[in-house]
């Protein structure tokens, strides 16, 4: 089983950039993961999703443009570099393996990484 450990959240300002990490252990990697987020008091949303081979990718309407995914199979590791950061952007952050842009064709949820974006 694939266990995922996302990294990289922070606080930054309105227009910054951060780099979230989201890394597997625990079986080869070679699954499609999607990066959701949650805010307080609203639902689990898609961002963004990279199938196995880096490619191609798949965006929510709300980052597409400023959010980038891509992956490194050799570390094991899924990235989500984001950039022109606004303060609706301030949410949990996670990863799981699976497809599409539904939260319930996604397993092995990690823990998330906190990302605030200040005004």
């Amino acid at each position: 089983q694939v266990q995922l450990v996302e990294s990289g959240g922070g606080l930054a300002q309105a227009g910054g950039s951060l780099r979230l990490s989201c890394v597997a252990s625990g079986r080869t990697f070679s699954s499609s993961v999607g990066w959701f987020r949650q805010a307080p008091g609203k639902e689990r949303e898609f961002v963004a999703a990279i199938n196995p081979s880096g490619g191609p990718t798949y965006y929510g309407d709300s980052v597409k443009g400023r959010f980038t995914v891509s992956r490194d199979n050799a570390k094991n590791t899924v990235y989500l570099e984001m950039n022109s950061l606004k303060p609706e952007d301030t949410a949990v952050y996670l990863c799981a393996v699976g497809s599409g842009r539904s939260k319930y064709t996604y397993y092995n949820w990690g823990q998330g990484t906190q990302v605030t974006v200040s005004s």
